[in-house]
């Protein structure tokens, strides 16, 4: 049976918009909000260069990576065609307008997986 941990309620959503939820480990999990008061849930790391798709716009059921436009289904964090690329999801309840998230896979799902680091490599001068 499922273990189900308490988050928020839907209001602390944004509509067409997201909220951050902290993990002791492993990246943080985005909860989305569309505009059918739908509410999905993705680690915060979209499948190319790992841009934070909490800070992507929402529309219908994807939302659009705030780097470099990806369109990421929220149901599934697949990337769309051409792209390719997949973002792990957790399984999101709403009931009575509260926020639900599995709590075994908020402990242990994705918590493998890094942002990627961007800009120039980082060299070490030697003396």
């Amino acid at each position: 049976m499922t273990e189900w941990t308490r988050i928020c309620t839907l209001e602390d959503i944004p509509v067409l918009g997201s909220r951050r939820v902290e993990r002791r480990t492993g990246l943080d999990v985005a909860i989305f909000r569309n505009s059918q008061d739908e509410v999905f849930a993705l680690l915060d790391r979209c499948p190319h260069k790992g841009g934070p798709l909490s800070q992507g716009i929402v529309f219908g059921t994807s939302v659009a990576c705030p780097l470099h436009n990806w369109t990421i289904g929220l149901c599934d964090g697949q990337a769309s065609a051409p792209d390719e690329g997949c973002t792990p999801k957790f399984s999101v309840k709403l009931e009575d307008g509260v926020v639900y998230l599995d709590a075994a896979e908020l402990q242990s799902h994705g918590t493998d997986l890094v942002r990627p680091i961007a800009g120039p490599a980082r060299r070490t001068a030697s003396v």
